[in-house]
């Protein structure tokens, strides 16, 4: 029990001095995901300011504040907190004899370091996208998801608006895809990483952006709206589940994209009983089981 314990307090403050290091600029620049969060966010932000999509829109649209503090709590202080569990979690598995070799299907190690990068990018995207479905598929998983589909008003920062019993989903899954490709990230994965949150942050911009041709590749703020849209085709409890990439929607008929004004509602019948206020929200869900959208 104590090496559990010592695993926890060492992962924890190991996580809390990472990141006051990156904060004070003492780790190298292409890992500083704190100032690089804050560099990609008033980038995009600054597109939607210059390059606005829906013109009524207020710059400090509704909720910005909120959706503002959600990507800190959720990229770096929740982060923080859980990260010794999953140390623990890691070290129960060992104790098991299970390690990240134990589900290797695929070696990566001796590939060109750019085929490592785009395999791992597309996995973990897929990876994504599946469990993208499941939020919305099964009523225990959508009473989270809720949170994130609570926006009245699209804007880079509702990007990381969301619950977090997702990443307690998310994070188990995206290591197993980890663990499939070998049991390791490549060096460079930081590109991964930066591309999914400027990728994602442009998604939920208020900017008109189809990228062409390539929208049957990669996700794009016009298809994501439809995503959030209050209204959906009868039948579906969701549409447009693509996350970096939109090719899995097109490859398995979830995409939706019936015209591209960008004035439709947003939410979802019955949003109105999920709280406004972050503190309420964070323990939105833990009660009753909600319904599955459909």
């Amino acid at each position: 029990m104590e090496h559990y314990i010592n695993a926890f307090t060492d992962s924890f403050w190991g996580s809390v001095d990472w990141t006051w290091k990156s904060i004070l600029f003492q780790v190298p620049w292409y890992i500083n995901y704190f100032w690089g969060l804050i560099l990609i966010s008033l980038l995009i932000w600054g597109l939607e300011i210059y390059f606005p999509w829906r013109k009524q829109q207020s710059i400090f649209r509704k909720d910005f504040w909120l959706d503002g503090f959600y990507m800190f709590f959720n990229f770096f202080i929740f982060s923080i907190v859980i990260s010794g569990f999953y140390k623990v979690l890691e070290l129960g598995f060992a104790d098991l004899g299970l390690s990240s070799k134990s589900l290797v299907m695929v070696d990566m190690s001796g590939l060109p370091l750019w085929i490592q990068l785009i395999v791992f990018f597309v996995v973990l995207d897929f990876v994504q996208w599946f469990t993208h479905i499941l939020l919305h598929r099964y009523p225990f998983l959508w009473k989270f998801h809720k949170i994130h589909h609570s926006v009245k008003e699209m804007g880079f920062a509702a990007h990381l608006r969301y619950h977090w019993m997702e990443n307690i989903l998310y994070k188990p899954l995206k290591t197993l895809g980890v663990m499939v490709l070998g049991g390791f990230e490549p060096e460079q994965a930081y590109i991964v990483h930066f591309l999914a949150i400027a990728i994602g942050h442009l998604n939920h911009a208020n900017i008109k952006l189809s990228w062409g041709p390539l929208k049957y590749l990669i996700n794009n703020p016009v298809m994501h709206l439809y995503h959030h849209a209050y209204e959906l085709p009868e039948g579906k409890y969701g549409v447009n589940f693509g996350i970096s990439l939109s090719v899995w929607d097109y490859l398995f008929g979830t995409n939706y994209i019936p015209e591209d004004s960008g004035t439709i509602g947003l939410g979802f019948p019955g949003d109105e009983e999920v709280p406004k206020g972050f503190f309420r929200q964070i323990i939105y869900g833990l009660g009753k089981w909600g319904k599955a959208r459909s």
